[in-house]
């Protein structure tokens, strides 16, 4: 079976490669770059399989057992317009394959001095994929956990990142509504850990989309949690809904403060270790607090902070407060 799901996906790459992408590298007289293209329509084909699967199973779920009523459904497509980018653009994949030669040619250096670079699949048994599957992931979510922290406790971080927490009606495309400079970070961080570890270029890919898949499931508007001992194993949409939560999720010590709670991307188990897991068993509205009317000291009504409507306004305002952040603070 799993054989004959590999050859369907090896000919529906093959197909898409000499039909869509092969004759755009030679139109844009970019023939140099034909193998790295073929590496990309794997990871296109991956992206729509992934809407694909997504819309499928979540858009059902988000009818039949909503947290809320969508109030604002041109929101919902801006997320969806995200995700276009995200799920098939090439960011992730041309971050690995650029820093791929780079990491080659440092190992060869090393070994030049009798070095060995580290390989962390040498340390498990031979031929066992799905261990070496598994151990990949819990090193990146690791990675992934201190790297969604620090988003929350610098101000400059916070700027672009609060761009994703902005959202006050999330629903399953919400996963990719993300600053496209925090987007590059991270694809960037999370690849140089990859090649770091020694992850295989196709291993890269599946780790990548088994994360952001789950990490949809997250996000999206579904009543739903796995169990007092699930929420513990697996992020949940309850469990992650916390962290967007106006007011805890991204605030600690007080009304202001950067920090928050259950930063974990795939497992909580992060979060209980460093003592951040709030188990809660509530469903809270989502958004940032700053986004909300307020009276200020004379008893006048502020409107909250615009993050923008469109894409293109989002993230304009997300390098502005990027700036302001860092000169002043988040606010209060």
């Amino acid at each position: 079976m799993m054989h004959t799901l590999i050859d369907w996906f090896g000919a529906a790459q093959g197909w898409l490669f000499e039909t869509v992408v092969q004759p755009l590298v030679y139109r844009l007289d970019l023939v140099e770059y034909v193998d790295e293209a073929y590496e990309g329509t794997e990871w296109l084909l991956i992206g729509l399989l992934e809407l694909a699967l997504v819309f499928a199973v979540l858009r059902p779920l988000e009818a039949l057992i909503p947290v809320h009523r969508i109030q604002d459904k041109w929101a919902r497509w801006n997320d969806f317009t995200y995700t276009c980018i995200h799920r098939l653009g090439l960011v992730p994949i041309a971050m690995f394959l650029t820093l791929d030669p780079m990491v080659d040619w440092v190992a060869g250096q090393l070994r030049f001095e009798g070095v060995h670079p580290f390989n962390l699949e040498n340390l498990l048994p031979e031929n066992q994929p799905l261990i070496a599957f598994a151990v990949y992931l819990v090193v990146l979510d690791f990675f992934d956990y201190w790297y969604h922290r620090a988003e929350h406790q610098f101000h400059w971080w916070w700027g672009l990142h609060s761009l994703h927490h902005s959202q006050r009606n999330m629903n399953l495309w919400s996963d990719d509504r993300n600053h496209i400079l925090d987007d590059i970070l991270r694809d960037l961080a999370m690849a140089s850990v990859a090649l770091a570890i020694g992850v295989p270029p196709g291993q890269f890919v599946l780790l990548i989309s088994f994360s952001r898949i789950v990490q949809s499931l997250q996000h999206a508007n579904v009543r739903l949690h796995f169990g007092r001992i699930g929420e513990r194993l697996l992020v949940s949409p309850r469990y992650h809904r916390m962290h967007h939560a106006i007011g805890i999720g991204h605030e600690s010590h007080g009304k202001g403060t950067l920090g928050g709670c259950n930063f974990a991307v795939l497992f909580p188990i992060w979060d209980i270790l460093f003592r951040t897991a709030n188990f809660s068993p509530r469903f809270e509205e989502t958004g940032v607090r700053d986004q909300l009317e307020h009276l200020d000291a004379d008893g006048k009504l502020v409107p909250g902070q615009d993050y923008g409507r469109g894409f293109w306004a989002q993230q304009w305002l997300g390098v502005k407060r990027m700036l302001r952040y860092a000169r002043h603070g988040a606010p209060a």
